[in-house]
């Protein structure tokens, strides 16, 4: 017989590890990387559920990890601007992946949410195991924050 109050209540699900890994894999983070890999790392990633409203960080915060959406919807805002509607499979705060440092906007939930963490101790860990793989992941990286200064640059030489 079988007793709940012994079974591992923070152990992940398969299914639920599964999912993640299909949103990863499905992320440019993770492009030319193999599903069995990207689930690997998906069974130690840490999920947290946050409420309505709930502030998942603060401009100035220190960053530990990207963070992607499993369920729910994360707004992000710099000097209360709207900068993303995030939802189910986007990521954010993969500025910190590469440079542990100040959060550069809030994010906080716009419903109910569940999200995944994947911290910048868990892909030192991983790069020191898989070099290769490290390296076609760090590559994306580079791309995704490139996409990223590009489009700002656009922006504000809109505002001018």
């Amino acid at each position: 017989m079988s007793n709940f109050f012994w079974n591992n209540i923070f152990k992940k699900t398969r299914s639920e590890c599964e999912l993640i890994t299909d949103l990863w894999q499905q992320t440019p983070l993770f492009n030319n990387i193999p599903a069995r890999h990207i689930h690997a790392l998906a069974e130690n990633m840490h999920v947290r559920n946050f409420q309505k409203d709930e502030v998942v960080f603060r401009q100035g915060d220190q960053g530990a990890g990207a963070i992607l959406v499993l369920e729910g919807q994360v707004k992000i805002l710099a000097n209360n601007t709207l900068l993303a509607d995030l939802d189910v499979g986007d990521f954010f705060g993969e500025i910190t992946l590469a440079e542990t440092d100040k959060r550069t906007a809030d994010a906080s939930c716009v419903k109910k949410s569940r999200l995944v963490y994947f911290l910048k101790q868990d892909v030192e860990e991983w790069i020191e195991i898989e070099p290769r793989l490290g390296t076609i992941f760090l590559m994306n990286l580079a791309s995704i924050l490139a996409q990223r200064l590009h489009q700002a640059n656009k922006l504000l030489s809109e505002k001018e």
